[in-house]
């Protein structure tokens, strides 16, 4: 068995009811907290009241996915606040945006010596702020995980923030939160978590733990997103935290793949919603791995399984890229994308740390059908 390596959130708190420990715990460890917050999530404001209880709070509305100008603009007004603690609470986007800020309060240099790909990608040269992240969508597990992604527009692209010591301290996933979700928002964040559980199952660097986690959520996940639009099935809701949340663990560990790869690029260049990027790729990737590997190869078998699966909760790959069609999911050239972008996507993409798993190698060619074909 090859070595490997295990990380996660210093602490995972699931469940429902999960939010009340929010308070208790920051109350106990912070007397200056920063609340990164989504301006529409209503139980951000009585999170606030109780931290007021017994700390300073300085509350950020994060609005969109984070971006570099924004990010900068929140250090300084943040700074001067001196927090000793951030809680992010929102979605992916506003998890990303806590972390960045966790990761560059303290930091002695401007954020491109850390940046991956636009930056010198350096490790972070001050220990971030402790995190505590509160996810309110299912969808991109960003609350385990040791990144923050950032949009770069000056550069056209989103690019990571890495750090191990980035994970949260707590990690507090409550499935009630999730339920007021738009249906978009919940498709698009459904088929970045079902990718997520998908991509370290198959990719060359899983390994037996993040086996076991996507083993149990890519069936689990599939079954949860179709719940979920088909029927609105409130049980589906945690079903598809506990798949978001398996996504994140897995992905920090076992990287991901040409979906993401891909996704990191476009999202940058069209401003589309990350999610829904990833869904529109997922079942020409899945194709173009299964075409490229060899028959008789292990990753043929894994292939097989995932198939097998999609099959089983939707009848076939083709059948699943026409339901998420027919539930309102854009195909990539009416998000913005166009075919003279694709090889300049492909070189880009080839360059990403997500697309180093990919399990098998996919040519310009097979690269460029996937994208035609979302």
């Amino acid at each position: 068995m090859a070595p490997f390596g295990f990380a996660t959130a210093g602490t995972i708190r699931f469940g429902r009811g999960a939010m009340a420990e929010a308070a208790p715990f920051a109350l106990s460890r912070a007397r200056c907290i920063l609340v990164v917050r989504s301006a529409s999530v209503a139980v951000a404001d009585d999170l606030v009241r109780d931290l007021h209880k017994g700390a300073e709070v300085l509350e950020i509305v994060a609005r969109g996915e984070p971006d570099l100008i924004g990010v900068v603009a929140d250090c300084e007004t943040a700074r001067a606040f001196r927090p000793d603690m951030i809680i992010a609470i929102g979605g992916g986007a506003v998890i990303d945006h806590g972390k960045a800020l966790a990761a560059l309060i303290p930091a002695p240099h401007g954020p491109l010596r850390y940046l991956e790909v636009v930056g010198e990608g350096k490790p972070l040269d001050a220990a971030p702020l402790p995190v505590v992240a509160i996810p309110t969508t299912a969808g991109t597990g960003s609350e385990v995980t040791r990144n923050a992604v950032i949009h770069v527009p000056q550069a056209a692209r989103k690019v990571s923030l890495r750090d191990p010591r980035l994970y949260p301290v707590l990690a507090i996933v409550d499935p009630a939160l999730a339920a007021s979700c738009p249906q978009r928002i919940t498709l698009a964040s459904g088929l970045d978590a079902v990718t997520q559980v998908i991509e370290p199952f198959v990719s060359s660097r899983a390994n037996p733990m993040t086996d076991a986690l996507c083993r149990d959520a890519i069936p689990r996940g599939l079954s949860a997103l179709r719940r979920l639009m088909d029927e609105n099935d409130e049980a589906a809701w945690d079903d598809m935290a506990l798949t978001s949340l398996s996504g994140g663990i897995a992905l920090a560990n076992a990287r991901l793949g040409a979906v993401h790869g891909l996704a990191g690029v476009i999202g940058g260049l069209t401003g589309a919603p990350h999610g829904a990027i990833c869904g529109a790729l997922l079942p020409g990737v899945l194709r173009a791995n299964w075409q490229a590997s060899p028959a008789d190869s292990a990753i043929r078998v894994r292939l097989d399984w995932v198939l097998g699966q999609v099959a089983e909760h939707f009848g076939s790959l083709e059948t699943f890229q026409s339901w998420s069609r027919d539930n309102g999911l854009q195909r990539l050239a009416d998000l913005g994308l166009s075919f003279d972008q694709h090889y300049e996507i492909i070189s880009e993409a080839r360059r990403s740390s997500s697309y180093a798993g990919n399990p098998v190698v996919l040519d310009d060619a097979a690269l460029s059908h996937v994208l035609t074909d979302a």
